[in-house]
């Protein structure tokens, strides 16, 4: 079974009677609070029980569609097997296994970004494990300077779990894509060499250095969970009537 689909607390179903509560629910649930409507999920093959259990999204009120990743380098490539069918739209981006609160996180970086002029908002949550996340470094107003991908050694307090971007950073990021896929292409020792994992933190980086506007949203009384591990896993089975993820 796919960890996406763990039981973590219960939900109400349509009669009324209480049926487990998976861990991606959550996460779609909180953008459909947000307002959004429709949401791509790119799997990797294998995964089929996901779109076996949430069908076309009628449990959620909203339309889902499924796309499946066959490239193993990280996050941005992911993210671009939808290039096709959302580049024109405002994105939401969330992690299904991944739990977190406020419940309203969403609406809240999304309101940011359409009222103002960030291309890209963040949502941020204070964490104790700097070394497994996408850390943070941002000014008074909220303008981020700086992402800066697992470091051993830091004194920043927030990571970033949750975001959202206009089109004109989805286009950024699939031409930067492309400009990675046609060096590689053209460097002869690169062919031979096994090719790094991209974290999607260094595309947004990269568009910084490029002069776009990214903006953080900060939840410090947020939480997140990783259910990643069976340590997690546990906890947030402990957690999930409490932490009302």
């Amino acid at each position: 079974m796919s960890k996406e689909l763990y039981p973590i607390g219960f939900r109400r179903g349509a009669n009324g009677s209480l049926r487990p509560k998976v861990v991606c629910h959550y996460l779609l649930e909180k953008m459909r609070q947000a307002g959004v409507t429709t949401a791509y999920l790119v799997l990797r093959p294998g995964k089929w029980d996901i779109p076996n259990y949430f069908g076309d999204g009628t449990m959620l009120d909203m339309h889902l569609a499924y796309l499946t990743v066959h490239v193993p380098f990280g996050v941005p490539y992911t993210l671009d097997q939808a290039y096709p069918f959302v580049q024109d739209a405002v994105i939401a981006l969330g992690f299904p296994d991944i739990l977190f609160q406020p419940q309203d996180a969403f609406a809240k970086i999304l309101a940011r970004q359409a009222n103002g002029s960030a291309d890209v908002v963040l949502g941020l949550f204070p964490t104790e494990q700097p070394s497994k996340a996408g850390m943070v470094d941002f000014d008074l107003s909220g303008r981020v300077r700086y992402v800066i991908e697992k470091p051993l050694q830091t004194d920043l307090r927030y990571m970033w779990a949750i975001a959202t971007w206009t089109p004109k950073f989805t286009h950024f990021m699939h031409e930067y894509l492309k400009a990675i896929a046609s060096q590689y292409s053209s460097d002869s020792e690169s062919l031979t060499e096994p090719r790094p994992e991209l974290p999607i933190g260094d595309v947004i980086q990269a568009a910084i250095d490029q002069g776009f506007r990214v903006e953080a949203e900060v939840f410090e009384q947020g939480r997140y969970l990783d259910i990643g591990t069976p340590e997690n896993l546990a906890q947030a089975v402990r957690d999930a009537y409490e932490a009302n993820w």
